[in-house]
């Protein structure tokens, strides 16, 4: 069997260029650059041309319901792009930047993969501008001031500690801290109570950075994020506190988009990284808007399938944004295939047409996800050395039955080389597309017809069940009067449904919501379906075990 190159090993290899130089093929100057090193290099928001933005080519990525090892979303995104410059069509790529938790735990590096990558990796997938440590700081602050006031005996406002929403947020996979009891050891070290750590990725300050159109939107939101209730019940916002402002300033540089480069010399933007299976799992609006104004055609990504990432790009940040894409590339592998049609997770690699055909149900409700916004999907197959031919034939049968196309995309193997059919496939449905996106719900509506619209329409639902923790919930919205926000579903990326061992395409099943939570600075409410976590745990064998650095600064072990 031929031998490949890790993903590191092309990256290391690859001759990138300055940053200033990859600026110039979009019109910015050195002078507008606030550069970090030679590679990298921040965007000052006036670059953003809102007249271009509603003229350019918005192209949305998403997937069929993945396996645990995720189906190269991003590989795709980047390789589509690399394609895409190839025709002809001046085009950016953007992303959301890669959280330390998965880099160490499973993933290993999230920058794409083969010859469809974006560097430096290595920066990127590390501590890259300090973006997430920015907004880990401006979330700990308000942490801080939270339980400074607690304990304050002349400022205090009256925050009832049993009801702080708020927790303190790491970048790193680490299940120990979840629940924690702060505040012990004496009258001087604070006022004991529980609380407990979640992901950066999963603050709603990241939902905040990547929901705001510049910095006063950002402050507003910021200031809107509800932390507690006094014990008169009383709702308390971070605006109370007076934390908007310091908050605010620690994100200054965190809010202006990251400009990097694919291996083939062209411009990429990387900004946020919200988690798709808690908040809206795209990069951010300025990021999308940047690239929309810098360039003709945008590639962009939203996380998992179109059930997750897809729907919450399409219904919350269009939006907020004023987007709307000119199409939906549905990246499907034929593992994912051979898994829904009910292979097991060891057996995934080992040809088997039959499981293919029988997996085409879970890819078919993606197609018609896209369709039910008014859009015309292109099916990307990315190719993995383990596909036969047979199977690659009984996607594209069956896709084209569906009246939609299937190309095969190989930018893993080729780069944009492999991906140059792809592009002609997408640059003819985008360039013949001229209507704008149907949301799935209007905002008005209530909450509970808001969720079951997603539930219904999206995952297939026939039924909502309301556990009593989200009926009280739902009561306590409305009387904040926060039930005219978009809605953003925590659910398992691994099924349709909240039950992740229902693959393929599941009928006639309940989605139950135990519990919503108010995201009222990010701009809306979150119902919790199964048990979702905002503080993932290490596998057994993390990755981080195999990553080194040598005298000479050469890192090893990051893929």
């Amino acid at each position: 069997m031929k031998k490949y190159k890790s993903d590191l090993e092309i990256a290391q290899e690859a001759d990138i260029l300055h940053i200033k130089k990859i600026a110039e093929k979009i019109g910015v100057g050195e002078c507008e650059l606030e550069m970090y090193g030679k590679y990298k290099a921040k965007l000052p928001l006036n670059l953003i041309n809102e007249e271009k933005v509603a003229n350019s080519n918005l192209i949305l990525v998403t997937a069929l319901t993945p396996t645990p090892s995720g189906e190269g979303k991003t590989t795709v995104s980047i390789g589509l792009s690399e394609g895409l410059n190839k025709i002809g069509k001046k085009t950016i790529v953007v992303l959301r930047e890669p959280s330390l938790g998965p880099v160490f735990g499973i993933k290993g590096g999230a920058a794409g993969g083969g010859y469809s990558q974006v560097i430096p990796m290595e920066d990127i997938n590390l501590h890259f501008t300090g973006d997430f440590s920015a907004i880990e700081k401006a979330n700990n602050l308000l942490a801080a001031l939270i339980d400074n006031n607690i304990q304050s005996r002349t400022k205090s406002i009256g925050i009832d500690p049993r009801t702080i929403l708020w927790k303190r947020v790491m970048d790193m996979n680490d299940r120990s801290l979840r629940d924690i009891t702060i505040g012990l050891g004496g009258t001087t070290n604070g006022v004991p109570r529980q609380d407990g750590f979640n992901i950066t990725p999963a603050s709603e300050i990241m939902a905040i950075l990547c929901l705001a159109n510049n910095m006063d939107d950002l402050k507003s939101k910021l200031g809107k994020i509800l932390i507690g209730f006094t014990f008169d019940k009383k709702p308390v916002y971070a605006r109370d506190l007076k934390a908007v402002g310091a908050m605010a300033m620690l994100l200054k540089d965190a809010i202006k988009p990251n400009l990097v480069q694919t291996l083939e010399g062209n411009p990429a933007i990387l900004h946020g990284g919200p988690f798709a299976n808690i908040a809206q799992g795209t990069n951010s609006i300025l990021a999308t808007k940047m690239g929309l104004s810098l360039s003709d055609y945008v590639v962009t990504e939203a996380g998992f399938g179109s059930d997750l990432g897809a729907e919450k790009f399409l219904n919350i940040k269009c939006g907020y944004g004023g987007l709307s894409p000119k199409t939906i590339v549905i990246v499907a592998t034929v593992r994912a295939l051979r898994y829904h049609g009910g292979v097991s997770l060891k057996e995934v690699n080992s040809p088997n047409a039959g499981a293919v055909y029988k997996g085409f149900e879970n890819l078919t409700k993606h197609i018609e996800n896209a369709q039910m916004y008014g859009i015309e999907p292109v099916v990307a197959i990315n190719k993995f050395v383990t596909d036969t031919d047979e199977e690659v034939e009984v996607v594209k049968e069956l896709t084209q039955k569906l009246g939609v196309k299937a190309v095969v995309s190989e930018g893993w193997e080729f780069g944009g080389n492999g991906t140059v059919e792809l592009a002609k496939a997408v640059a003819e449905v985008v360039d013949n597309q001229t209507n704008k996106i149907k949301p799935l719900y209007k905002w008005d509506n209530s909450v509970e017809d808001k969720i079951f619209k997603i539930a219904n329409k999206t995952y297939g639902a026939r039924e909502v069940k309301y556990l009593p923790a989200a009926k009280r919930k739902l009561k306590q919205i409305a009387d904040l009067g926060l039930d005219k926000l978009p809605v953003c579903m925590a659910k398992t990326q691994k099924s349709f449904s909240d039950d992740d061992k229902l693959v393929g395409r599941p009928q006639d099943f309940i989605i139950t919501v135990r519990d919503i939570e108010i995201a009222s600075g990010a701009g809306f409410v979150i119902p919790i379906t199964g048990k979702m976590m905002r503080m993932p745990g290490l596998p057994a064998t993390p990755a981080a075990e195999g990553m080194d650095i040598d005298n000479d600064g050469n890192i090893s072990g990051l893929s």
